[in-house]
């Protein structure tokens, strides 16, 4: 019996992660998913497109519902199908530590059970859905993915338009036109963008410059906007193979409505 409560024993110190290096890995993974410029600031101060998450004064059970669910209507996801177990636990800990809550051990970093992420079972998805799922939000690539700008299926941000028409293959992918990408000019410096909205006072626009697109105001009186651009949607899906492309195409089909 002894022998057997020190194999019981040493199994759940394997299984725990001590509190400071599960809050490690939640600033490491906020700072990857979360601190995207056009999204939460890095340590969830003020600055960022979204909303400050410091010292607010939010319980563990709001930050656990917010992140692993999102909130319908806005652009935050639900990041239950986007990280694994481990990663979501520890966001939602370091998430919590900016609001005063010290972190206790949690589970060690992986996938959920049986491997999966959490969120809708991928085994309804056709296998080669699935693998385009994978694709769509690989954090292996960081910001080089289709889930930086895209929501599908529940995962992703939705910076861009909501995906309605899905190209053949991957080449009419790659050769996607974009006419909504106009030419916006501040002070001098014209870059692609995607407007968010054109007010007397100012206007809100995603600046595509970079990946991620950084979300920029300015004043309306100190802009040019022109329709066009010379941005191209095949420059920032470079990474993907033609094969991974018609993966993630697959998934597009299945889930988009």
């Amino acid at each position: 019996m002894n022998r057997f409560l020190a194999c019981l024993a040493m199994a759940a110190s394997l299984e725990a992660q001590p509190a400071a290096d599960r809050l490690k890995q939640g600033e490491d993974v906020f700072n990857k998913t979360c601190a995207t410029g056009y999204c939460h600031a890095p340590k969830g101060g003020p600055g960022g497109g979204a909303p400050r998450l410091a010292a607010r004064g939010f319980d563990e059970a709001y930050i656990n519902a917010t992140t692993t669910r999102g909130l319908p209507g806005t652009p935050m996801p639900a990041f239950s199908t986007v990280l694994n177990r481990g990663e979501l636990s520890a966001v939602i800990a370091y998430v919590a530590s900016l609001n005063g809550i010290a972190a206790a051990a949690g589970p060690a970093f992986g996938g959920a059970p049986g491997g999966g992420r959490g969120g809708p079972p991928q085994a309804m998805l056709p296998p080669e859905a699935i693998a385009g799922r994978e694709l769509f939000t690989d954090s292996v690539r960081g910001f080089a993915r289709c889930a930086t700008c895209h929501e599908a299926g529940g995962v992703g941000i939705s910076v861009a338009s909501p995906i309605s028409t899905i190209p053949a293959d991957a080449a009419a992918l790659r050769a996607l036109a974009t006419p909504h990408v106009q030419t916006v000019t501040v002070e001098g410096d014209s870059m692609p963008a995607l407007m968010l909205s054109q007010g007397k006072q100012r206007t809100v626009f995603y600046d595509l410059t970079t990946v991620p697109p950084v979300r920029r105001t300015s004043e309306a009186a100190g802009i040019k906007v022109v329709d066009g651009s010379g941005w191209k949607h095949s420059a920032v899906i470079a990474s993907y193979s033609d094969t991974e492309l018609n993966s993630i195409l697959q998934f597009l089909k299945a889930v988009v409505k």
